[in-house]
C-alpha cells in the first residue's frame, strides 16, 4: 500500500489531496515536525533533506512533493488529473507545476523562514518583507491568467492536479496582509476547491481548522 509521510499543512498537502481524489488505498504516517522526527536518523534515510513529505510505493522512496504528485499522476493515468502527455495543455500543465515549485513555494519559504537568509532581527524582517511583496505579485500572475481564460480552474475548464498544488500554496498566504482568498479570481476559484469532496476530507484528516485558505 502506499504510504505518505505527513504533516499537517505541510508540504504533504499536495499529494495527500491528490492521493484523495485518486480514490486509491494509502496510509497516512505523521512525522512529529515538534518533536523534530522530520531530522531524526530514522527519517533521514528516507529522505537526507530532513523535508516533508516522502511517498512510499513498494520498494520506491520518494521526496520532493511535485516529483511525488508526478509519479502518482503517471501511476494512475486512468485517473486523467493531468493532460495527456505530448498535447499542448499538459506542457502547460508542466509550466504552472514548475513555477508552483520554484517561484511561488520558493518564495514563500524565504517569508516563513526569513532567518535563514539574514544575520540579524532586522535583515529577517527585511527578508520577510520582500518576499511578502513577491508573492502578491505572483498571485497576481495566478489572477491574471484566471481572468484571461474566464475558466474555472487554472488551465482553463479542465480540474487538474495542478490545482491542489495552487491550493495548498495559496492556503499559506492565508496570514499575509493581502491573502489569496482577497483577490476577485482567486477568491472564488479556491472556494470551488475547498466544495470538493476529497478537498474536504483532507482538511478534516488533518484537523485544518478555518480560515482554511
Amino acid at each position: 500500500m502506499l504510504q505518505l509521510h505527513y504533516h499537517p499543512s505541510n508540504a504533504s498537502m499536495a499529494p495527500h489531496l491528490l492521493l484523495e481524489e485518486l480514490g486509491v488505498a494509502f496510509e497516512l504516517k505523521l512525522v512529529d515536525r515538534a518533536q523534530l522526527a522530520h531530522k531524526s536518523a530514522e527519517y533521514l534515510k528516507l529522505n537526507p533533506n530532513g523535508l516533508i513529505p516522502v511517498l512510499m510505493d513498494g520498494d520506491l522512496v520518494l521526496y520532493e512533493t511535485a516529483a511525488i504528485c508526478l509519479h502518482l499522476l503517471d501511476t494512475h493515468p486512468q485517473a486523467a488529473l493531468a493532460p495527456a502527455i505530448g498535447t499542448l495543455a499538459r506542457a502547460h500543465f508542466y509550466k504552472w507545476l514548475v513555477w508552483m515549485t520554484n517561484s511561488l513555494q520558493a518564495t514563500l519559504i524565504l517569508y516563513f523562514y526569513p532567518e535563514r537568509w539574514a544575520d540579524s532581527a532586522e535583515g529577517a524582517a527585511q527578508v520577510r518583507a520582500h518576499a511578502e511583496a513577491k508573492v502578491g505579485a505572483l498571485l497576481d500572475q495566478m489572477e491574471a491568467e484566471l481572468a484571461r481564460h474566464g475558466g474555472a480552474y487554472l488551465l482553463g475548464e479542465t480540474f487538474s492536479a495542478v490545482d491542489l498544488y495552487a491550493l495548498m500554496l495559496c492556503r499559506w498566504t492565508r496570514g499575509f496582509a493581502r491573502p489569496a482568498r482577497s483577490l476577485p479570481q482567486l477568491g472564488p476559484y479556491l472556494q470551488r476547491l475547498l466544495e470538493r469532496p476529497a478537498v474536504q476530507r483532507v482538511f478534516e484528516r488533518e484537523g485544518l481548522a478555518a480560515p482554511r485558505v
